[in-house]
């Protein structure tokens, strides 16, 4: 896969077009998604290999894009250290015992690649269906996100437990976090040894926290997952929604691809970055609700705005939303796929 239009992009190499993939790629706005999952549960969907690539390999199939994310859930890490998780219809991951004391944290484990065994498996049947077509991304949730999921007892839209601890008891977020990493560590290294070709670290709430925070509790973890990869010839992508603010700091991790939210202009994100730092993005999935004109339009001034810059995957600042056309989806991808430098 050294040799793909992803990967040699990813290693800031020259390009003859921008490879196109994108976040939620294979997921609810597709209706072959939802005819798999009517008839399973998502833990089960990720927790069996078969099934997990049926649904990696939709995208593929239907949309044709350059690289495949393996299917699965960032919150898979913290259920195999003890965490009890559950998605209920409409509210989301939760977990029945967050995290809120010293004794909980003692209490989690950080030997379960064992626990995990499921992901490997799938990523094996995957990579035999895409026969080398493609490279398969793997991925897993960043320490601060995945804490802020135990302590919180589920998704949050103010993370004011997460950050009492932080401000209150560092040391007890400090403790949670570190064994995040650890098992964030053997779980990426893992997935390279089944045989993904790229990983990409998702710190999806990275934006709820302030300059200060976002480097002690955040970039400092993600940095040593970074530093600890067997990542020769594998790209690593660092992703957090608020990158347009936190991307000089996300550099120092020294990730191969910095995947920017659309809230910044890429070119200038771009040129800021050291040398040899890709960029991944950006635009905003509500573009995808719009006509194809308008999609065509924004997709060109986009790749206009790159034109000279090697090392540019596009994609969307974040994922797509549940109710996007298909027909747009796959209209996108195909003026990226016609398109040339």
């Amino acid at each position: 896969m050294r040799d793909s239009l992803l990967i040699r992009a990813a290693f800031s190499e020259k390009t003859e077009r921008p490879p196109v993939w994108m976040m939620r790629q294979a997921g609810r706005f597709m209706k072959e998604y939802w005819e798999i999952k009517n008839k399973y549960s998502f833990l089960e969907m990720c927790k069996t290999p078969e099934l997990a690539a049926d649904v990696t390999m939709l995208p593929v199939d239907l949309l044709g894009i350059d690289g495949a994310i393996l299917f699965s859930d960032i919150l898979v890490t913290p259920e195999a250290m003890g965490g009890d998780l559950s998605f209920g219809a409409n509210v989301g991951p939760k977990f029945s015992n967050p995290v809120r004391t010293m004794a909980d944290i003692d209490a989690l484990e950080i030997d379960v690649t064992h626990k995990l065994q499921y992901v490997a498996d799938a990523i094996k049947v995957i990579q035999q269906r895409l026969n080398g077509k493609i490279p398969l991304i793997g991925f897993a949730g960043a320490p601060f996100t995945v804490m802020s999921y135990l302590v919180e007892g589920g998704s949050s839209k103010d993370f004011k437990l997460t950050k009492l601890m932080l401000h209150n008891h560092p040391e007890m977020a400090h403790r949670l976090l570190s064994k995040i990493a650890k098992v964030t560590v053997d779980y990426l290294n893992m997935q390279i040894a089944a045989g993904v070709n790229a990983v990409q670290l998702f710190d999806s709430w990275a934006t709820a926290l302030a300059w200060d925070d976002y480097k002690e509790f955040s970039h400092n973890y993600n940095v040593d997952i970074i530093s600890k990869l067997n990542r020769k010839d594998i790209p690593v992508i660092s992703f957090c929604k608020g990158s347009s603010v936190f991307a000089p700091l996300m550099a120092e991790a020294k990730p191969d691809v910095i995947s920017i939210d659309w809230n910044a202009d890429l070119l200038n994100i771009k040129q800021s970055l050291p040398k040899g730092i890709a960029v991944q993005g950006n635009l905003d999935p509500h573009i995808l609700y719009a006509d194809k004109a308008v999609i065509k339009d924004r997709i060109y001034k986009l790749f206009d705005r790159m034109k000279d810059e090697p090392g540019f995957i596009f994609n969307l600042g974040h994922g797509i939303m549940p109710d996007i056309p298909f027909d747009n989806v796959k209209y996108a991808v195909e003026i990226i796929k016609e398109f040339r430098y």
